[in-house]
């Protein structure tokens, strides 16, 4: 599928009522990085920065209808996967998704920033699918080890991003791997903030726009990382718990006009 001007994001995730993860996250992350985001929407959940009071999978038809309706009229230029809602609707996304020809960008979405379980395990066994389907899966370090370990996602002949934010320790290190050994790594002081809800999402999301502007893999990991670390240094308070990333990065589009 050719490339159009603006890189054309397609997102498959849950949709996040307190702004801070989920599509949510996504569409700023892929707007900010001057992408067109597109939603087909898995989950609706009710949460904030304290956790997740209630989840309502959206009907696996309904999902496959909305990437049908992005693919066939807009088109897409790569894919990002967050949470994916039911087993269910794993299988059919990835029925959809072998018929397309651009990079894949997977999050194994399983545990929310405030501890809430958003996969069950019948969900989790349906990602090897995704997984086979990925250019390149993102877990965090408690998602690969229920994955089984850096072996058993390379397996499925995906580059994978072990990614170091739950690690102890003021340093942390995010490794980019193929299936033939490490590509890349960052290493970096560790950033004093409980605003982290919607890292992994944030992440995935600027990931898949490098992709879908033709970085390499290696510059695209690169891009999304330093992306992820400065809209955790403009983070703006608010909630009570884990609360949101500043993904507008303290930009203001009228300070020009108001000058």
């Amino acid at each position: 599928m050719s490339r159009a001007a603006t890189p054309r994001i397609l997102i498959i995730a849950g949709s996040d009522s307190g702004g801070g993860a989920g599509v949510q996250a996504d569409i700023k992350t892929v707007t900010m990085l001057g992408g067109h985001a597109m939603t087909a929407i898995t989950a609706i959940t009710a949460q904030n920065t304290l956790g997740v009071q209630a989840v309502l999978p959206v009907p696996t038809d309904m999902v496959i209808a909305q990437i049908e309706s992005c693919v066939s009229d807009i088109g897409v230029d790569a894919v990002k996967i967050g949470m994916i809602g039911s087993a269910d609707t794993a299988h059919a996304v990835a029925d959809v998704l072998e018929k397309l020809d651009v990079p894949i960008v997977f999050d194994p979405v399983m545990v929310a920033t405030s501890g809430d379980v958003l996969a069950d395990a019948e969900t989790i066994a349906a990602f090897e699918r995704l997984m086979r389907l990925a250019s390149v899966v993102t877990p965090n370090l408690p998602e690969l080890a229920a994955l089984g370990g850096e072996g058993a996602v390379l397996a499925h002949g995906c580059h994978l991003v072990a990614k170091g934010g739950h690690s102890d320790g003021h340093w942390i290190v995010d490794r980019l791997l193929s299936p033939t050994g490490e590509i890349d790594r960052l290493e970096a002081k560790r950033i004093d903030t409980d605003d982290t809800h919607g890292t992994g999402c944030t992440f995935a999301s600027a990931l898949a726009c490098g992709l879908a502007q033709g970085l390499d893999i290696s510059a695209a990991f690169r891009q999304a990382v330093r992306f992820v670390r400065i809209a955790l240094i403009s983070a703006p308070g608010l909630g009570q718990g884990h609360g949101p990333m500043g993904h507008s990065l303290g930009v203001n589009p009228f300070e020009e006009l108001e000058g």
